[in-house]
């Protein structure tokens, strides 16, 4: 359940300044008809409660496996999954960050978000970059990299005056990339994640909040709700931080979803009496984008 719900505002229109988010955390399973009809049914209903950007988990529309991700992949924006988001984006008037969907292109699969607007116009596609690959002994061994491709490049948009960047899950753990989409311009993070009952509980929210302080912008995590029948059992705990590194909003491990408002000033607040952003050596170091 979420805690520090605020009060909903149904008639509040989106500015410049600030935005309704809302996190879905659903529960996803082998049938990919119904994981893609419960996440459209979950977009009309935060319409319903004020939200002007809805975000989804990774991978809500198949089970995480690498065992699974050849049999549900689709190509993007022409597979039924991208054309039931652009349509739900377009009939609630929000703007849809399609959380994640194994994407086939050619000979490759990736683990891809979408983003659509409030017409159902394509705004971003986002194939992650970092391929999670780890090993913990008598925990938990995976590896994206047996099937899944990496992607190759930056993902941020713009929607109504606020610029947004893309990652997903293991692309948390990499500050530079973080970094990158700040010096873009970015007030937002939005990453659809997965992480597990060892990683998640460790170091999730503390990424979130390292993330937000590290960059002084608000981040957003949004992971599946957790089913311990999987075989992969996701930690859930979907959430909002804001650029202060405090966690406004959060979810258990349950279904739900985490309804907030976004008040950018706060970026403008922080970043104007912590001025890190122009107190950066960058003579002596410095992060770069390379393509």
């Amino acid at each position: 359940m979420p805690r520090n719900l605020p009060k909903i505002n149904k008639n509040k229109t989106l500015s410049s300044k600030s935005f309704k988010i809302a996190l879905i955390q659903m529960s996803v399973g082998p049938d990919k008809t119904k994981n893609v009809a419960k996440a459209v049914t979950e977009i009309h209903k935060a319409k319903e409660c004020g939200a002007h950007i809805v975000a989804l988990p990774e991978c809500f529309n198949s089970p995480y496996g690498t065992k699974y991700f050849d049999e549900y992949a689709e190509e993007v924006p022409s597979g039924v999954t991208c054309r039931a988001l652009s349509r739900a984006a377009a009939e609630a008037g929000v703007c849809v960050v399609g959380g994640t969907v194994p994407e086939r292109c050619g000979d490759k699969l990736y683990n891809t978000c979408t983003v659509w607007d409030g017409t159902g116009k394509l705004l971003a596609q986002h194939r992650k970059m970092h391929l999670f690959d780890i090993d913990i002994p008598n925990k938990i061994t995976f590896k994206e990299s047996e099937v899944l491709s990496p992607g190759n490049q930056l993902t941020t948009f713009e929607y109504n005056g606020v610029k947004i960047g893309i990652g997903i899950c293991y692309d948390l753990r990499f500050p530079e990339m973080a970094h990158l989409m700040s010096k873009q311009g970015c007030s937002m993070l939005i990453y659809p994640g997965a992480f597990n009952t060892t990683t998640g509980p460790k170091h999730w929210e503390l990424l979130a909040r390292s993330r937000a302080t590290d960059q002084q912008l608000w981040v957003a995590l949004v992971s599946p709700a957790r089913d311990t029948t999987a075989g992969y059992v996701a930690w859930g705990h979907s959430l909002l931080v804001d650029p202060w590194g405090s966690v406004l909003g959060a979810l258990d491990e349950t279904e739900g979803t985490l309804v907030h408002d976004v008040d950018l000033t706060v970026v403008e607040e922080v970043r104007s009496q912590i001025p890190i952003r122009v107190q950066r050596r960058t003579d002596l170091y410095d992060t770069i984008q390379k393509c």
